[in-house]
């Protein structure tokens, strides 16, 4: 990046699927990537700078959250205490014993809590305390939506649901106070795409999709890459669609 001043990403879920391409996107662009999940930083990965970039941080544990912010804070005083971009990917959806989505009459209260601290409430958490980094920086927000936020799915249960569609409301709620201090929120909202784990009858999605193929991690993260970049210096709460046209 030669004399430039070196740009830093705070990523959150980096560990697998489109969280790890986001590392290799910015990484490949010489953006420094605090990664932060809840696994430890794994042995065999072969990111050379993962080990001193990575926060192990129990996103349904809000004090573990404030815990991060002030450990996120402290790394980026070696950056100016700037923070050019905060993605928040993380989320959970969980299942019943035997795989099927959890639905609104089934679903346990202490499960809608769990997923909404981690989907909903930690990405506000997160921005809000690292508010006046990005505000240097005038950096920007990614947040990860889904299209089950929009409409009925038949893997996705109700609480991941109604979280996503949360978050797809409060990004346009942050753009809206964010905007004025210089601060770019948005969120994209993928569909299917092509990961470790898929669930059975995704095939039969796929047939539908107008483009008729699963989307891919790689360009997930960079429409990512593109939010975070001065290429969307002008985009501010909007939600991106990246499903083959499955929202149509």
């Amino acid at each position: 990046m030669g004399d430039t001043v070196r740009k830093t990403l705070v990523l959150t879920g980096a560990s697998r699927g489109i969280g790890h391409a986001t590392v290799k996107r910015f990484s490949r662009d010489g953006w420094r990537v605090i990664t932060c999940s809840r696994q430890s930083f794994a042995e065999n990965c072969p990111w050379p700078a993962g080990p001193e970039d990575h926060i192990k941080i129990d996103l349904s544990d809000p004090e573990d959250v404030g815990s991060a912010v002030a450990e996120i804070r402290h790394r980026l005083e070696t950056e100016g205490g700037r923070l050019d971009a905060l993605v928040n990917n993380a989320g959970i959806s969980p299942k019943t014993d035997d795989g099927k989505r959890m639905n609104s009459l089934e679903t346990p209260m202490h499960v809608w809590r769990d997923v909404f601290q981690v989907n909903f409430f930690a990405p506000i958490m997160l921005a809000r305390g690292l508010f006046r980094e990005l505000e240097t920086a005038k950096g920007s927000v990614v947040n990860v939506t889904s299209i089950v936020g929009s409409r009925v799915h038949p893997f996705a249960g109700t609480a991941y649901a109604t979280s996503k569609a949360a978050l797809a409301s409060l990004t346009r709620e942050m753009a809206a106070d964010f905007g004025p201090h210089g601060i770019r929120v948005n969120a994209i909202a993928p569909g299917e795409i092509e990961t470790a784990i898929l669930s059975p009858g995704t095939d039969k999605i796929v047939e539908n999709i107008p483009l008729r193929r699963l989307g891919t991690t790689a360009e997930v993260a960079e429409t990512i890459f593109f939010l975070c970049s001065s290429a969307s210096s002008y985009v501010t709460g909007s939600e991106i669609h990246i499903n083959g046209g499955q929202h149509v």
